[in-house]
């Protein structure tokens, strides 16, 4: 299979991949030294089978960071950091303060993160910006670069249920994956927000994602650097999906039992509603204007066939063109936390 250009064929999927010059046989995924090669596959199985093994190996020595953008999460985020600490494979959690005018940076660095803080507010996006950065930094030259692992700050302890996020991304199954959150006691939503998202995600790339609103999300650096700038306030989620599709990565939503804090049914509720639906249009809007799209004639995945634990990829067979997905640096308000 012909990976998009922009990011390169994921080591598994091409070790399992069907060999044209077999009959289409599928190489399997034994381990290193447990291969016995059947005439036909030649030294194409051993090499599969061989980078298979690496690609195993590799899996091993991954490491994860857990970004918490957080504003105002002082009597949370001791929570949410030990939880996310206990995910397998984590060996750092970094809190970005988003200008909080409470001891939020304190309580996190108390609790084992690493804080870097914003002396104000600048959004959601760039947090999360500020925290893969620093975690670039922070990562050892000539060892894999860490998984990303953006975590909403008022998750508490159930912030360890993120864990089955990790896998898929980490086999090299997908390379981006996001939650799917149980119905959480009183959320006063009525989908109105929801349904827009998914609708223009679904007309972009023919995906219908059950949650995708949803800021639990593992990727890899190359799929986080692809997807950026990220979109303004509550749209980063949208565009960021839209994105990562277009661009020829493979995405996949994974249940997890979480709980956060819901928007309540009063008017705070409403206004942060009608926040988050006025920057999903607009990163939608923007998308369309750039004709950021895969074009239904070339689209792969079946989305009738998808559900939560399957990868989707939006392209064909066929090799995606280039395609653009950047847009220029907007003012950022959102206060963090992602609403569904």
């Amino acid at each position: 299979m012909s990976a998009a250009p922009g990011r390169a064929s994921s080591p598994v999927r091409s070790a399992c991949a069907e060999d044209p010059g077999s009959g289409g046989v599928v190489a399997p995924p034994l381990r290193h030294g447990q291969v016995k090669v059947r005439r036909g596959l030649g030294t194409r199985l051993v090499r599969n089978v061989d980078r298979l093994y690496h690609v195993r190996q590799g899996a091993r020595s991954q490491r994860v960071a857990v970004v918490i953008p957080a504003k105002d999460e002082a009597d949370r985020i001791a929570a949410t950091v030990r939880a996310a600490r206990a995910i397998p494979h984590v060996d750092l959690v970094l809190v970005v303060d988003d200008g909080s005018e409470d001891d939020t940076q304190h309580v996190a660095r108390r609790s084992g993160a690493v804080v870097v803080r914003h002396s104000v507010n600048r959004g959601k996006a760039s947090a999360m910006e500020t925290g893969a950065s620093v975690v670039a930094m922070r990562d050892v030259e000539g060892a894999p670069r860490r998984l990303l692992l953006f975590l909403d700050a008022d998750l508490g302890e159930t912030a360890v249920a993120t864990a089955p996020l990790v896998p898929p991304v980490l086999e090299g199954r997908a390379d981006c994956t996001i939650a799917v959150l149980p119905p959480q006691p009183g959320a006063g939503g009525r989908g109105i927000v929801t349904g827009l998202a998914r609708r223009a995600i679904l007309k972009a790339t023919g995906w219908s994602p059950t949650q995708p609103l949803s800021g639990q999300r593992c990727l890899t650096r190359e799929a986080f650097d692809t997807a950026t700038p990220l979109s303004r306030g509550w749209g980063v989620e949208t565009g960021m999906t839209i994105d990562l599709l277009v661009a020829g990565f493979t995405i996949q939503e994974v249940p997890c039992d979480l709980r956060h804090r819901p928007s309540a049914d009063d008017l705070s509720g409403q206004l942060h509603r009608g926040a988050q639906y006025r920057d999903v249009a607009l990163a939608v809007s923007a998308r369309k204007m750039r004709g950021v799209r895969v074009p239904p004639t070339r689209r792969g995945d079946n989305p009738a066939r998808q559900r939560p634990g399957r990868p989707y990829r939006a392209w064909s067979d066929a090799p995606a063109p280039e395609v653009s997905t950047t847009e220029a640096p907007a003012a950022r308000t959102d206060d963090g936390a992602t609403g569904v």
